[in-house]
């Protein structure tokens, strides 16, 4: 059964968010919360795409393995996000494999509930094509990153998601190890770790898995800095 605080969570999601209470209620109450263990996988590459997930604890990463046997990082996923929700809906194969990446608990519903729900209540259609069209948005913000973003400014950018205040000092955690952050953004490892040499200048100090923040303000001043403009003034 799901807790308050559980409930809470999952209506965050584009998933449940956008559909009326009555209805998120029904599928709440016909969902099942599961529990992975930290490097447990979830489903993989290629298996029928059966739920759709919302994530109540810890972290997910989605990923595919290419032709040459890397590992690509599509997304990470945290308290509130949802998953899975295109695939399962067209009744096909899930294109990437998802496993936890710390202690987590999930909300799974079944897409045929879903799909059996909009028969009655089309307005599920409506938060579908909403989290169809959020993850799109993700997808091109991330290409968006590569393309006009230094490594500094996507880790930056990071870490601003993690942060508890908008202004001020804070100490963030980061939720997973530096190999996965860096596949999350698209670097090296040892690209990663000059980025975060470079962050000093912008007040950041990296201890282990924390990093403690002088000043948000100004490292949201510095992820959104044009490259252009710091380069050209470091010339």
């Amino acid at each position: 059964m799901l807790s308050k605080s559980d409930e809470t969570t999952a209506r965050r999601s584009i998933l449940l968010g956008t559909i009326p209470p009555d209805i998120a209620d029904q599928l709440m109450g016909r969902a099942h919360v599961r529990e992975f263990a930290r490097g447990e996988t979830i489903f993989v590459q290629e298996e029928h795409a059966h739920s759709v997930f919302v994530v109540l604890e810890g972290w997910i990463k989605l990923y595919r393995i290419a032709q040459n046997g890397s590992e690509a990082v599509v997304g990470v996923f945290k308290s509130g996000d949802s998953f899975g929700e295109a695939v399962a809906f067209r009744n096909d194969a899930y294109p990437v494999t998802a496993e936890a990446v710390s202690d987590c608990r999930l909300l799974q519903i079944r897409a045929d509930i879903v799909l059996e729900m909009m028969r009655s209540r089309p307005e599920i259609c409506t938060a579908m094509l909403a989290a169809t069209f959020r993850h799109l948005q993700e997808l091109v913000r991330q290409i968006e990153q590569l393309k006009a973003r230094s490594g500094a400014q996507r880790v930056a950018e990071f870490m601003l998601e993690l942060c508890p205040v908008e202004t001020g000092a804070c100490t963030v955690t980061l939720p997973f190890d530096k190999v996965l952050l860096a596949g999350r953004l698209g670097m090296k490892p040892e690209s990663l770790s000059r980025a975060f040499g470079r962050l000093k200048g912008a007040g950041v100090q990296i201890s282990r898995e924390r990093a403690a923040i002088a000043d948000v303000e100004r490292l949201r001043d510095y992820a959104e800095q044009d490259r252009a403009e710091a380069w050209s003034r470091a010339r």
